[in-house]
């Protein structure tokens, strides 16, 4: 693959069939986002996660197959393993490998994270996609952890990724933390919608 940066980048994301997420700009309404975190839950329900909250008295209830609907995206297929940051081997990835393919070191003899300026340019736009959208943190960083590592690796390899079970597998883990971030905070505006949640005025904030 030739590193043309953002062009093949959008490759990628039609490839994914995640095309609707970025041909719309939704505006941010923060306060409703709190609310969706604050009240969220996630429960099994016939093998199924399922999240569930209530913002402004009504009720959000979803599975994968319903928020990859809603989001217009597919939700049948693909890889959807969370494997934060134990570094052990998986069915597509092997630790060092991946530590060696980003940090474009090939004499390493031992997994570890990744800075941003060990990797090529067409590396650190894939950087960016999958930490700003599939499995965001938006403190800044530095550094790929083996998550991101993991899908950035996914991407480059062309793998498919089922995106709405991965993020309904992040924001369960997230909100387990007590000083939680406000993930998909532009995405969650389509479920918001979906479900009629009044967005007053339709005021909001543009996305980041």
């Amino acid at each position: 693959m030739k590193d043309n940066g953002l062009n093949n980048v959008m490759e990628l994301i039609k490839r994914q069939k995640w095309e609707n997420l970025f041909k719309r700009r939704e505006f941010v309404f923060v306060d409703v986002v709190k609310e969706f975190y604050a009240r969220m839950t996630v429960t099994q329900l016939k093998k199924r996660d399922v999240v569930k909250s209530s913002v402004k008295e009504v009720a959000i209830e979803f599975d994968h197959d319903k928020l990859a609907s809603i989001l217009g995206v597919p939700g049948k297929n693909g890889i959807c393993e969370y494997i934060k940051d134990v570094w052990e081997e998986s069915k597509y990835t092997k630790p060092l490998e991946i530590t060696s393919r980003f940090a474009n070191d090939e004499t390493l003899m031992a997994a570890r994270r990744v800075k941003s300026d060990e990797m090529k340019s067409f590396q650190r736009f894939i950087r960016f996609l999958v930490m700003k959208n599939v499995v965001p943190r938006f403190r800044k960083r530095d550094t790929s952890s083996f998550m991101d590592l993991t899908y950035m690796d996914h991407q480059m390899s062309r793998r498919l990724v089922n995106l709405p079970r991965v993020m309904m597998r992040h924001m369960s883990y997230v909100i387990s933390m007590k000083d939680h971030e406000l993930l998909y905070s532009d995405w969650l505006t389509m479920v918001f919608e979906a479900f009629g949640v009044p967005l007053v005025d339709k005021k909001g904030e543009e996305p980041k």
